[in-house]
């Protein structure tokens, strides 16, 4: 592939929603020409991804969260509600969702999300400065080397080879290196190869991923009283049980649950909120061992519940958790530091799908009919609280999972056996060739502390051993979930879910844009000084700096075009206007674009405020009517 003109080029790979995510952003904030080349190995996937996909997502697949909350811009709290009720082409779409009025929250079919995004990424597309273009490329990445200038990517396609014309040929790879002068990788989720599913991975009556089209067709087609067993008792496995209850599926349906833990149902009216709580001061104290450390977490958390029992009468009594969890994060990366590495790994095996449940839950649609099912002693759903040991044929043409039980072995012969995602985490045992090339060439390192994700930077940028930078390639999304929680205090599934991804779709965008702008001779060099000098610029021409802070957070957030024109031509008066520090002898036009630089890094770091929610964030900044 060759380019298509002499402007730099980013390549994203992945084009799921967090690659789709980020080429929009890019197709917003840049002013001068530019390519972007967003390259995806699986067509169904562009868009989507695997939580996405229409394939993979049956009708009664909806979003765990409101439908209020899956809007792809942060700072457009309505956006998604506003498009699946007024844009949306229905044509196709089932009763009931076909005469659905969609509200903040309610729910919404999880497959209408790749239509959302496709739409929103033609817009961005269509409202790109001259110049500024998208290029939709098939392939996969397998290699890549940094280069002084940028990066060569190797990419694998398919095609037909000579004998493909349905005689007996079939597909052929091909090879090509691309040069990209930025890449941003947006590879979504890898999946888990499950050691007990060992003997059974190619077992007709076993499904690996609930969200393939294979494993959904294997699904519906199941008799109805045939038996299940679901490993996993979280969101994915909810979704797969659902969907068969829904159809009046009468047989047994065991999920197996090594903690047991299940979710809870969002409270009818239930916003997303914020409160302040203190310091969970002992957790700052110095770590012990784990009983010591989980008996002070156990003391504070159930302080802080009371706290907000009490000072919150009005906060419904199923989300306190909820709250808890978010009002803690600002406090959490200091009480990381003070946990071992091999602790803190240990803590987050052990509680991880416990602390996934306190931070989120799931909409009634999914969970009034998973729960009712779960009433009866003798109900179609049962939790079974046990680590599966092993799955294995039976001479029926069933499997039956060994579940080891607090009370012994339990057998379960299944006429279908389902595995959640079971996501991998530790790139360190993903068996993609493009992970094992960055992981043996040193451009991706598995994050240290938490064996999950990889090494990034404050802005998203792989770093390599010791810490220093590869070069200009950067990550999004769940590739980033170790630095999301040590960095950030996140936790659950909001260290790579769409929350996340707002963010770092902006952050990288607009790393990538003031790298890639043309930006004259030494600026560089004078960056880190002139930065340096910040607070000084603020200080001496405080209102100037704050209406040119205003004014790149609008233009960030503006889709159309012609509007960014206008507030980009205002912005460039008002950093003019910014008076000059004498410590600095800098050309006109080279401390223009520095001011720049600075007021760009100030409006990204605003929009990207995880202290607040996103309607507080829309008031906050001023662009509730904008």
């Amino acid at each position: 592939m060759l380019r298509t003109d002499s402007c730099p080029r980013v390549l994203i790979v992945g084009s799921g929603l967090a690659g789709a995510a980020t080429a929009m952003r890019l197709l917003r904030f840049a002013r001068s020409p530019l390519e972007i080349i967003l390259l995806e190995r699986r067509s169904d996937y562009r868009c989507a991804g695997v939580a996405y996909h229409r394939d993979g997502n049956p009708w009664d697949h909806v979003f765990n969260i409101q439908a209020g909350r899956m809007s792809a811009f942060r700072e457009d709290v309505h956006d998604f509600i506003r498009w699946a009720n007024s844009e949306a082409e229905r044509g196709d779409w089932p009763a009931p969702w076909a005469g659905t009025t969609f509200v903040e929250q309610g729910p919404a079919p999880r497959r209408i999300f790749q239509d959302y995004l496709t739409d929103r990424l033609a817009e961005a597309r269509r409202e790109a400065c001259p110049g500024v273009v998208l290029v939709e490329a098939d392939g996969e990445a397998v290699d890549m080397e940094v280069l002084s200038t940028g990066v060569d990517v190797t990419v694998r396609q398919s095609c037909l080879n000579s004998a493909g014309n349905g005689s007996g040929g079939g597909q052929a790879q091909e090879t090509t290196v691309l040069f990209a002068d930025h890449v941003v990788l947006a590879t979504g989720l890898e999946l888990r190869v499950p050691p007990f599913a060992a003997e059974v991975l190619e077992h007709e009556s076993f499904v690996r991923n609930p969200y393939s089209a294979a494993g959904v067709r294997k699904l519906m087609a199941l008799p109805p009283g045939a038996t299940v067993a679901i490993v996993g008792s979280v969101l994915s496995a909810y979704d797969s049980a659902g969907l068969l209850l829904r159809q009046g599926h009468t047989g047994k349906i065991h999920l197996v649950s090594r903690t047991g833990t299940v979710f809870r149902t969002y409270p009818a009216g239930h916003e997303h909120g914020v409160v302040r709580l203190p310091c969970p001061k002992t957790l700052l104290e110095p770590y012990l061992n784990r009983e010591e450390f989980l008996a002070r977490v156990r003391n504070e958390w159930e302080a802080a519940c009371s706290t907000v029992v009490r000072e919150h009468p009005d906060i419904d009594q199923a989300v306190i958790a909820e709250r808890v969890a978010k009002a803690w994060e600002p406090h959490l990366p200091k009480a990381l530091e003070l946990i071992p590495s091999a602790e803190l790994r240990w803590l987050l095996d052990e509680f991880g799908t416990a602390i996934a449940a306190f931070r989120v839950g799931a909409v009634e649609y999914t969970m009034e009919i998973i729960e009712r099912a779960m009433h009866p002693a003798d109900g179609t759903v049962q939790l079974v609280v046990g680590k599966v040991a092993g799955i294995k044929p039976a001479e029926s043409g069933r499997l039956v999972v060994s579940v080891d039980a607090r009370n012994g072995t339990r057998s379960i012969e299944a006429d279908l056996v389902m595995s959640n995602f079971g996501r991998e985490s530790d790139y360190g045992r993903v068996g993609q060739p493009l992970w094992k090339n960055l992981l043996r060439r040193g451009t991706a390192v598995p994050h240290e502390r938490t064996g999950r994700g990889l090494e990034v930077d404050e802005r998203g940028v792989l770093l390599g051993p010791g810490g220093v930078a590869v070069g200009p390639v950067s990550a999004v999304g769940v590739l980033r979930e170790g630095d999301e929680i040590v960095r950030n205090g996140r936790t659950g599934a909001f260290t790579f879910n769409l929350a996340a991804i707002k963010n770092h779709s902006i952050a990288v965008a607009a790393h990538v844009i003031e790298r890639l702008e043309p930006s004259g001779d030494g600026l560089a060099g004078r960056l880190t000084q002139y930065c340096g000098h910040a607070s000084n610029i603020k200080e001496a021409a405080r209102a100037e700096f704050e209406e040119a802070v205003t004014l790149e957070v609008r233009r960030l957030a503006t889709r159309a075009r012609s509007e960014r024109e206008l507030i980009d031509f205002r912005l460039e008066s008002c950093i003019r206007s910014v008076a000059e520090l004498p410590a600095l002898s800098v050309d006109a036009s080279l401390r223009d674009r520095l001011m720049r630089v600075i007021v760009n890094r100030a409006a990204v770091e605003r929009l990207t405020d995880i202290s607040v929610t996103p309607k507080q964030l829309r008031r906050q900044l001023g662009i509730v009517n904008s």
